[in-house]
């Protein structure tokens, strides 16, 4: 395998340098003296914010677009290998050819205090709110996160300290490439049925990923994972559990309660002893976890829990995570990445803390091999609505075989007590919306595609 000197800057060539966390990646290597180049689709600000930074960014993904004087091609899982003519002619041309994962792998070396946040749900906000208390804590931290945060005006901050924090996400087992000094696994469920055979399958992956843990290691893990023992058993680092009104968890959250707004409150209970009670500036049970996780996290790295607590209250949400956008004929737009069954329950849940009258979800399945996967769920969750606009599938990296759609999600909403409507065109779903919510409705904009456009477009955004 390839292996970087870091104290050797290189030339580097990131095919789709304008996702999230490929960008994120580019820019830690810049401000290291690394020249960077890469390709994607179309621009974007973030795109334009690397070409600034002194990155070449070349709008095709073409053989011309690799030249002699690339020392490594950087790659995610979403490419193919067939048809990519970048790929193909690094390969031609014997240049090194590396997975985004391994390259953040090989980063993580160069941390003391490296933290990998993992699970099936919660990655985003958690790391999110563990960034937001390194920060109060003047750490100075490297932070790479997987959506746009507000406190670093973007989803990547290069610090100078020995603290890096990022994502760990176990689609294709990228994980598996991480070498982190702290894991957090938040939860483990069914999800990219399009990679993973089962759920033991996926629950595998995962008890993988704890025991790359080195022996002076720190797994942090929902105590409520079902069969816990098969994730930890034989594991050499030392590991503390977090979960909700249990003392048997090292990390406990009791009293839970919700503001006007629907934010959650709590006690903040360690090794069954309180500590202090916790404000969070975001809804929901799910977000009472998130945040227990990152206490955890930020305690094992010696942080004070009033600056946990300053940290904690100062995240108002990642982008696209139950996000306020405004109101429009009176009526609150919301906006939701939630994409499978169990993220749609935890914000429809949080929802109802939430002042309102009605609640409408326009809801975007997200990839034809998850609709499938859960169809039934999906239509159980979404009920939680007393009104459902359901489009059709993003399909992301996915072709349509005709097997399944967003209407059939609507046949199995019959058995529920839930008006539901399928509307495929954005403009009819906008005057769908505008004829029918009223004063004091609550319209949620949820899933992992474009579907927030609907909501911006009747906000004017």
């Amino acid at each position: 395998m390839y292996q970087i000197d870091f104290n050797k800057p290189i030339h580097i060539h990131f095919m789709g340098i304008g996702g999230i966390s490929m960008s994120g990646l580019a820019e830690i290597l810049i401000k290291e003296g690394f020249s960077i180049s890469g390709s994607d689709i179309h621009t974007s600000d973030i795109i334009k914010h690397l070409e600034d930074k002194g990155a070449k960014v070349y709008l095709s993904q073409t053989a011309d677009n690799i030249t002699d004087d690339i020392d490594l091609v950087v790659y995610t899982a979403a490419i193919n290998f067939d048809t990519n003519e970048e790929y193909k002619e690094a390969i031609r041309r014997n240049i090194p050819v590396m997975k985004r994962a391994t390259l953040l792998g090989q980063m993580m070396h160069n941390y003391q205090n490296a933290i990998a946040v993992s699970g099936t749900h919660g990655k985003t906000t958690t790391t999110s709110m563990l960034s937001y208390i390194l920060l109060a804590g003047n750490t100075d931290p490297t932070i790479s996160v997987g959506g746009i945060l507000d406190a670093i005006n973007g989803n990547i901050r290069v610090g100078h300290s020995e603290t890096f924090v990022t994502e760990a996400c176990e689609y294709t087992n990228s994980f598996l490439e991480f070498f982190p000094k702290i894991s957090i696994i938040l939860n483990i469920e069914e999800d990219h049925m399009d990679f993973f055979k089962d759920l033991d399958d996926i629950r595998h992956s995962f008890r993988e990923f704890a025991h790359k843990l080195p022996d002076y290691g720190y797994l942090i893990i929902n105590g409520e994972i079902e069969n816990i023992d098969y994730i930890v058993d034989g594991l050499k680092a030392e590991y503390a559990t977090f979960g909700l009104e249990n003392d048997s968890y090292d990390y406990c959250a009791k009293n839970i309660g919700y503001d006007a707004f629907g934010h959650a409150h709590f006690d903040y209970y360690y090794k069954g002893e309180f500590i202090d009670h916790i404000q969070l500036n975001v809804n929901g049970e799910h977000n009472v976890k998130n945040a227990l996780a990152a206490i955890a996290a930020a305690k094992r790295i010696g942080i004070d829990v009033d600056i946990m607590k300053k940290g904690l209250l100062g995240f108002t949400g990642a982008k696209r995570r139950f996000e306020l956008k405004g109101t429009c004929n009176d009526f609150t737009v919301v906006d939701d990445y939630a994409h499978h069954p169990t993220e749609i329950r935890a914000t429809l849940e949080s929802a109802k803390n939430y002042p309102h009258n009605e609640l409408w979800c326009v809801f975007q399945p997200h990839t034809y091999s998850r609709t499938i996967a859960f169809l039934d769920d999906f239509a159980k969750a979404l009920s939680l609505c007393d009104h459902v606009i359901v489009t059709d599938i993003y399909a992301a990296r996915e072709k349509d075989t005709g097997i399944v759609s967003s209407k059939d999600i609507v046949d199995r909403m019959a058995d529920y007590d839930v008006d539901v409507h399928y509307i495929k065109e954005f403009d009819d779903i906008e005057k769908f919306i505008l004829k029918n919510l009223v004063n004091g409705d609550l319209l949620i904009t949820m899933g992992a595609g474009d579907i927030v456009k609907v909501g911006e477009k009747l906000l004017g955004q």
